[in-house]
């Protein structure tokens, strides 16, 4: 037997308490021996220097390594240092990320109360809630934050918020009777009371049912310690890449070495020129380009109020295929709102900012919001009105409501229609109230107008409410509530319960002056007004951009704590929900083995009374079909799905300090669109990184084939090692480094996300490499053989010097044929200005080395004639313009 299913007596000999006494000092120490301190568990954590140190065990990062020592051995003592400062910076990033990871349990042991009111030998006192067991009786009162789980024995109109653990927009009522289910959702528990979570109104009495770990908050600490963040698509893809440039880059150097040797050339020569031929296959730039692409999408995302926590998310994004979304805060404002007026004669719908013009000409709703206007305790504050506002109707930014959410929605309905609680207060004086709670379900004021009359004003349910009422206001005239009349109002209600709909009923009755104001003589015979229908509204972007991520192949499911019925009606409004869509609750996944669940999960687009564990196991089963799944949420309770998830999303208002420190990313401005943004900047960035792969290793390719068919051909090196070195560092680098700034191709939120287990050449990249690469070897040959057999006269440093231009030529040109997967007609070469610039400074510099006489014989270079030039601009033109017509995808 579960504690919600337990009652008082039983509870009280479990834990061998006295509820009048409580524990004694001397048990309560013994129970803190035995299950331990009040508060959550933290993994041991790793020293820095350790975690520091960890971040060189990279594969791509031992080939800096390795290439650093190599470059130190030539001399090339700059490029050395350049490395290393890459590998630095990438280690730092990586440090900084784990360290900030670590903070996510901190976050959760903030949400244990400091103090805690205790029975303790007969006598309340505050102690720390590290110091509660298992056995105490604890006071709750209004405004205090719960430190363990209770098992609540007496309530007096006590309602908890729980959003941040459950899901759900409104406090939960709660009252002591036990639960006759054995599985009950942890919305539903309505005598329990869960640590993390805060005293909205009234308060209550219960026993310490579980502490620390045990609790439901200590659940979700555990799944987080437990929970491992996955690898992002990009890690993969260059950990794979890495893996086949050092093979690749090992097996070629290893064969032109050896040619070069048994063909006569000299062996410290051939070493030299193997081991420049070495660096220059592995693109050490890679990582710097990633991180700066990655970190110039994040300056992007600022400015679209998205704060990316790690630098691979905005990629990770690009590849979503499933973005697995919160209800509450996340999907919907978190807000209660009143959405639908409707009286005996006409039916409002409360849309936008304020209600439609005919609304306030109505003189039957504006009686319905000015009585929910006074019977009503939330308070109102006026902030600074929006500016250029040229209406009565005020926006919800100008006014600042604290009270119960359903009465706020009530203040700030009427004050939509042009009303505020001064003109309430100015027409009504209120001379006595009895309160709302859940036994009565309702809520009366006693009030005088001005001209002394005196009315109750009730609101409440609408089932309770008509058995209290004996007529109806129609018309401006009440008439008896007939059996029709009645029959109207449960349709109109069970209608609005069918669109997720919160209910309240208005109801008024005069009073005589002699009255008794007990409830059981004014509770009755009254006079039904109508219906205020409200409900937590969708975010009014998030239907939009649901939309443009379907049309970019991205499914949005919706994962909430709340009833089926509205996490159904919020997901058809949303269109999220096709007719073929399911609907799944957390008592059917329990039924489900792991198998059955992963069928399910395709077909289903709304999971509803979920828990974090649930939250957790369909995060995992829809990675497991193969999706890269973005988590998106804001409470406590989304944490340890967050972590799990490919990426997690947190809501930067609204969201709990737990989530924030799970995700990767945080919304600044809690808007579901700007994940939009970063998906489309996620796959700019790939695609970007894709340009940089494909020019660096078609240049590389190029430098190795033309040094290794000039020894297959018994002919003398085409280039030196510091040519090889210098189009390593200079041409392979300033215009490498520009496409990773290139902007967005116009499809690219027209494309299905990418399968994320393609590999990094895929859809044509390797062959695009590998030609190009081709024949830039050929040209570059071409062109050393025809001016060193051509004139007559063999000069092999003239030679060479034209090999050498041609090669630069060649690599310049074809960067432009990079920028688009179509080809290199499809973009104007004028849009990248920073590319521009680049290809420019690489001639620049190529032009000096070739005419600056000083460092002629340092790069074995000669002045080249204009004939020269003709050759090598005819030459280095054609990879380029021959292949014009082949992308690598068609539209």
């Amino acid at each position: 037997m579960k504690w919600h299913q337990t009652d008082p007596y039983t509870l009280y000999k479990s834990f061998n308490t006295d509820i009048g006494t409580g524990l004694n000092d001397q048990e309560a120490a013994r129970r803190l021996q035995k299950y331990g301190a009040n508060k959550l568990l933290e993994e041991k954590r790793t020293p820095w220097p350790i975690l520091f140190l960890e971040q060189f065990k990279d594969f791509m990062v031992l080939i800096l390594l390795v290439a650093t020592f190599v470059s130190g051995l030539l001399g090339e003592y700059i490029d050395a240092l350049v490395i290393i400062g890459i590998v630095t910076v990438n280690a730092l990033l990586g440090f900084a990320q784990e360290r900030k990871a670590e903070n996510s349990l901190h976050a959760l042991k903030e949400l244990s109360a400091p103090e805690v009111n205790v029975l303790r030998n007969g006598r309340w006192k505050s102690l720390p809630s590290a110091d509660v067991v298992p056995g105490d009786v604890i006071q709750l009162d209004n405004g205090a934050r719960i430190s363990a789980d209770i098992r609540l024995v007496e309530t007096m109109r006590l309602a908890i918020e729980e959003s941040s653990l459950t899901g759900e927009s409104l406090p939960a009522e709660k009252d002591a009777t036990p639960i006759n289910a054995e599985s009950v959702p942890l919305a539903d528990r309505h005598n329990m009371a869960f640590a993390g979570t805060m005293v909205s109104r009234g308060r209550g009495k219960g026993i310490v049912v579980d502490t620390g770990m045990k609790t439901e908050m200590g659940k979700i600490a555990h799944l987080l310690q437990s929970t491992e963040t996955q690898m992002t698509p990009l890690q993969h893809r260059l950990a794979q890449l890495g893996k086949i440039l050092i093979v690749g880059a090992i097996l070629l150097t290893a064969l032109v070495v050896f040619l070069g040797i048994i063909q006569g050339q000299p062996m410290y020569q051939m070493f030299i020129a193997g081991v420049s031929l070495a660096v220059a296959a592995i693109p050490e730039g890679l990582p710097a380009i990633v991180t700066v692409a990655l970190a110039l999408g994040v300056q992007r995302m600022i400015r679209h109020k998205a704060i990316v926590r790690r630098l691979p998310a905005v990629e990770t994004l690009g590849c979503a295929s499933v973005i697995c979304s919160d209800k509450t805060g996340t999907l919907t404002k978190n807000d209660m709102t009143v959405t639908k007026l409707w009286t005996w004669t006409e039916e409002w719908d409360v849309e936008g900012e304020g209600p439609d013009a005919s609304f306030s000409s109505a003189q039957e709703a504006s009686d319905l919001l000015m009585y929910g206007l006074v019977c009503n305790n939330a308070e109102m504050i006026k902030t600074e009105p929006a500016r250029g506002s040229k209406t009565k109707i005020q926006k919800h930014e100008d006014v600042e409501i604290t009270g119960e959410p359903t009465e706020a929605a009530l203040v700030l309905a009427a004050v939509r229609a042009g009303l505020s609680p001064e003109d309430a207060t100015r027409s009504f004086s209120r001379l006595d109230e009895m309160p709302f709670d859940s036994t009565r379900k309702r809520m009366t004021v006693i009030v005088k107008d001005q001209n002394g009359r005196r009315f109750i004003i009730t609101k409440g349910a609408p089932d309770v409410l008509i058995s209290k009422c004996a007529s109806a206001r129609i018309n401006g005239e009440d008439r008896p509530l007939t059996p029709a009349l009645q029959a109207q109002w449960d349709k109109t209600v069970s209608r609005m319960a069918k669109q997720a709909l919160r209910t309240i009923a208005i109801a008024i009755k005069p009073l005589p002056k002699d009255v008794n104001y007990e409830a059981a003589d004014v509770e009755r015979d009254m006079t039904l007004i109508g219906l205020q229908a409200m409900m937590d509204p969708p975010r009014s972007d998030v239907k939009t951009a649901i939309k443009q991520c379907r049309e970019a192949g991205i499914k949005t499911v919706m994962i909430t704590g709340d009833h089926m019925e509205t996490a159904r009606a919020v997901a058809r409004d949303l269109d999220m929900l096709p007719v073929h869509g399911e609907v799944l609750t957390g008592e059917q996944l329990d039924a489900m083995d792991d198998r059955t669940l992963h069928t399910a999960v395709g077909k289903t687009y709304v999971f509803a009374r979920v828990s974090p564990e649930h939250k957790l196991r369909i995060v995992k089963a829809v990675q497991q079909n193969g999706h890269i799944v973005a988590m998106t949420g804001d409470g406590v309770n989304d944490a340890p799905a967050l972590k799990a998830a490919d990426i997690g999303v947190a809501m930067g208002k609204s969201g709990t300090d737990v989530a924030k420190e799970a995700a990767a990313l945080v919304l600044a401005d809690d808007k579901f669109s700007t994940i939009k943004a970063a998906i489309e900047e996620g796959r700019n960035i790939y695609d970007n990184i894709r340009k940089f792969i494909r020019y660096m290793l078609a240049s590389n390719v190029g430098e190795i084939l033309v040094m290794l068919f000039a020894l297959l051909l018994g002919l003398p090196l085409p280039l030196v090692a510091i040519q090889i070195l210098w189009i390593n560092l200079v041409t392979d680098g300033l215009p490498a480094m520009a496409l990773g700034v290139d902007r967005a191709e116009s499809d690219v939120m027209k494309r299905n996300p990418r399968d994320p287990r393609e590999g990094i050449f895929a859809r044509g990249l390797g062959t695009k490499v590998m030609t190009r690469g081709l024949l830039i070897g050929l040209v570059s040959l071409a062109a050393f053989v025809i001016t060193l057999y051509g004139t007559g006269i063999p000069e092999l440093t003239h030679a060479q010097t034209v090999a050498f231009a041609t090669l630069v030529m060649a690599q310049l040109i074809h960067v432009f044929d990079c920028r688009s997967e179509y080809s290199v007609f499809h973009r104007s070469p004028f849009e990248n200005k920073a590319l521009l610039w680049a290809v420019i400074s690489s001639v620049v510099l190529m032009l000096i080395v070739i005419y600056v006489p000083v460092l002629q014989p340092i790069f074995y270079t000669t002045a080249l004639g204009l004939n020269d030039w003709l050759l090598i601009l005819g030459l280095s033109a054609i990879p380029t313009v021959a292949l014009a017509g082949t992308g690598l995808r068609k539209k």
